[in-house]
């Protein structure tokens, strides 16, 4: 056996047991609470008095505007010198959080003016509140619209997250860099670190691929369901 695919068998163990334990739990934990400060930013730039409307908007301006790894930065090193002091992973949990949920909040934003005005008028034509024309009607079919665009941005993250490295969050890229410092083979790791980082985006791309075909096949089952 090579002595490169020796050292690939033997590093592979810590580099899985830190992608489960790191990288996968953040990336569902950012992926979930963005998800849902993306919903929320969306309906607040849309149907929100103007105030909160723009303090929304200056919230997205700013995350899309400046870099993530700045951004984490920020949080872990930066926020120390006021008084406020964030272990690594929390940290990293709330930068990819608010990146994730401006980022979400414009796909959101444009899926739900992507339904129809006339969806809206027939909901409130039949008696429905807001809150139960948005559920009913209006976000099963932003939903089927929503798919391939919010799974595009799933896949990013689990690739970003390899930025929690340079806040010392243990997670993938770390443990490869941390091999790398005891066995001075930085080309074979990393390009093993980067096969772990496709193997994964690639299953998920083939998921992402089921769920868009299952959409298109049965859009009406989540108005069903609903």
């Amino acid at each position: 056996m090579p002595p490169w695919f020796s050292l690939m068998i033997e590093a592979l163990p810590s580099l899985l047991w830190a992608c489960l334990l790191f990288t996968v739990p953040l990336t569902l934990l950012s992926f979930a609470l963005g998800l849902a400060v993306g919903f929320l930013a969306a309906v607040a730039r849309l149907f929100a008095p103007w105030p909160l409307a723009a303090v929304v908007r200056f919230y997205v301006w700013i995350i899309r505007g400046t870099p993530l790894l700045v951004q984490l930065f920020l949080i872990f090193y930066g926020l120390p010198s006021v008084g406020i002091v964030l272990d690594a992973f929390p940290a990293a949990l709330i930068g990819f959080t608010l990146n994730v949920g401006a980022y979400t909040s414009e796909i959101i934003r444009a899926v739900l003016l992507a339904v129809p005005k006339g969806q809206w008028e027939a909901a409130y034509s039949i008696g429905m509140t807001w809150p139960q024309a948005m559920r009913r009607t209006i976000l099963p079919q932003a939903t089927r619209i929503a798919v391939p665009p919010l799974s595009n941005t799933f896949i990013s993250l689990v690739k970003d997250t390899s930025l929690a490295a340079a806040i010392t969050v243990p997670e993938l890229f770390r443990a490869g860099q941390r091999i790398v410092a005891t066995t001075y083979e930085p080309l074979i790791l990393y390009v093993e670190v980067a096969l772990i980082y496709l193997v994964v985006s690639s299953a998920l791309s083939s998921l992402q691929g089921r769920l868009e075909q299952r959409f298109s096949r049965y859009g009406g089952s989540i108005e069903a369901a609903s």
